[in-house]
């Protein structure tokens, strides 16, 4: 939990960051309150990384290890997270416990600070984002982080597989999680609650890594599935991935419910990872 006048710092693990998105959302986050501190890697490029990986990493480290800084958010997704994995000082990151913020290619440090550091970490929308600009995505943070009431409530979620489940909650993105299989990294989803979102994928390639999941024993590990936002083609819907949904998921009869606005959508819900959570369906 933040209060007000706690720093947030603000770094870059993947892509390059738009300014102008980083400003607005910098002015959000000051606008309730909350002071910010801005590392370098968010305003450096390479190519199609925010700064090369040294700089990202050492821009990880500092935040974590800053005695001033109250919560760590990435400022924006896109790919390269997974790059810095094999050189983080999981030290540092367990002896400096705070909140970290992020999602999409985020997912690659959320599994491993789960994991290895045993740090809960928070599934949740990114300051250099168009979601985080949303005016309901901004209450559900204030509730979820300064404990203010909370927003008016989003449709609820939908029942795809009946049942009353309670485990860890771990997940995120589909295609992060399916490409750390084989890995040091790769999530382990043992009587967790796994979640799973992922953006404009074709409905084969979805197939695919549920598949890679289904196979490597991860989806029949699970105590229960939430499915997030799926979108394709400008929508939001679970429907173009229904065969992969059939074939996968259903079968295991695992209590399964389909959330749909937490991931890449417009307003966007938080969740918290590495906690017990549960729900009925």
């Amino acid at each position: 939990m933040l209060k007000p006048g706690d720093m947030v710092g603000i770094i870059a693990t993947s892509s390059p960051v738009d300014a102008l998105k980083l400003d607005r959302g910098v002015e959000i986050l000051q606008g309730i309150g909350l002071r910010t501190k801005i590392y370098e890697s968010c305003y450096s490029t390479h190519d199609y990384l925010a700064g090369e990986d040294a700089l990202r990493l050492a821009d990880l480290h500092s935040a974590f290890a800053d005695d001033d800084v109250q919560a760590v958010m990435v400022a924006r997704g896109g790919y390269g997270a997974a790059r810095l994995l094999p050189h983080i000082d999981f030290n540092t990151i367990r002896q400096n416990p705070k909140p970290f913020i992020g999602y999409s290619d985020v997912t690659a440090l959320h599994v491993a600070f789960n994991q290895i550091c045993k740090l809960p970490t928070y599934h949740a929308p990114m300051p250099a984002t168009e979601q985080f600009a949303h005016e309901i995505t901004q209450l559900y943070f204030r509730h979820m982080f300064l404990g203010e009431a909370p927003p008016q409530k989003l449709p609820p979620a939908k029942t795809i597989v009946p049942g009353q489940v309670r485990g860890i909650l771990a997940g995120g993105n589909l295609s992060l999680l399916a490409a750390s299989l084989g890995t040091p990294y790769e999530i382990n989803t043992t009587g967790k609650i796994l979640f799973l979102e992922e953006i404009d994928e074709e409905p084969y390639k979805v197939d695919r890594m549920l598949c890679q999941l289904s196979q490597a024993g991860k989806l029949s590990a699970a105590a229960g599935i939430i499915l997030g936002s799926f979108s394709y083609q400008g929508g939001h819907s679970l429907q173009p991935y229904k065969i992969a949904i059939d074939s996968f998921i259903i079968p295991l009869k695992k209590p399964t419910i389909h959330e749909q606005y937490c991931g890449h959508i417009i307003p966007g819900k938080p969740l918290m990872f590495g906690v017990d959570v549960g729900f009925c369906a």
